[in-house]
């Protein structure tokens, strides 16, 4: 993995796309104490390090969206589904980007 994703969406992007109704498929890949103070209506939680055990809860044909803090780790698990047949875009900047509604709890 070299360390930078370049299929990138701004989280502003993403909010205007689900303030339009459109189905997003989110996949959130921080530690799960970073989730519970905060995450994205309707998506996934997946731990980075849980990406390879994990992976087939996720769909190849679909599109997800990847987001961590700040762009950096969701780039990272980008790069790893791509390397697994996954479709991944990084959302960057992160929840630390992010100015839409928020979820809370686990």
């Amino acid at each position: 993995m070299a360390g930078k994703y370049s299929k990138e969406i701004r989280p502003e992007e993403v909010k205007e796309r689900l303030a339009k109704g459109e189905r997003l498929l989110i996949l959130d890949v921080r530690e799960p104490e970073e989730w519970a103070i905060g995450h994205i209506p309707g998506a996934k939680h997946l731990p980075l390090v849980s990406i390879m055990s994990r992976r087939g809860e996720l769909d190849r044909s679909a599109s997800y969206i990847v987001v961590c803090r700040s762009g950096n780790r969701s780039g990272l698990a980008c790069e790893l589904l791509e390397e697994l047949g996954f479709h991944a875009i990084n959302m960057s900047g992160g929840m630390s980007g992010w100015t839409g509604e928020i979820a809370y709890g686990i």
